[in-house]
């Protein structure tokens, strides 16, 4: 008999890595088109080997990842970082967009009205530059 752990199934892997927080959010997720394994669409079911090209999309992030191990159980955030190797350009290009993202949410305007100290800060802004 083989050993158990030389496969096992995508959404699984992808809950014990940690990419998704339940084992529905990550068939939701491989069903709507979120997740490539060596540029192909799979089914939740497709069992997985160390080695596995992975591309997984979250919003505006992706990952790239290649599986370097298998695990039974979810664990820790660190046991799950071992679980795979992401490609340097991946994270580079994730790290830019994050920075992007962020930048952009600062300098987006307030979803209210001014209140009182806001008021304050704008008649002073307003003062000082005349």
């Amino acid at each position: 008999m083989a050993d158990p752990l030389d496969k096992q199934r995508l959404d699984k892997w992808l809950w014990a890595a940690r990419f998704f927080k339940t084992r529905q959010l990550s068939v939701a997720a491989i069903e709507g088109g979120k997740i490539r394994v060596d540029g192909q669409r799979p089914k939740p079911s497709r069992l997985l080997i160390p080695g596995s090209r992975i591309t997984v999309r979250k919003g505006s992030l992706e990952w790239r990842v290649t599986v370097a191990a298998l695990s039974k159980q979810r664990g820790s955030a660190e046991m799950a970082a071992g679980l795979y190797i992401e490609d340097p350009d991946s994270h580079a290009e994730r790290q830019r967009l994050t920075a992007e993202l962020r930048d952009e949410r600062a300098s987006a305007p307030a979803a209210a009205r001014p209140g009182k100290r806001d008021r304050r800060l704008i008649h002073r802004f307003k003062r000082d530059s005349t």
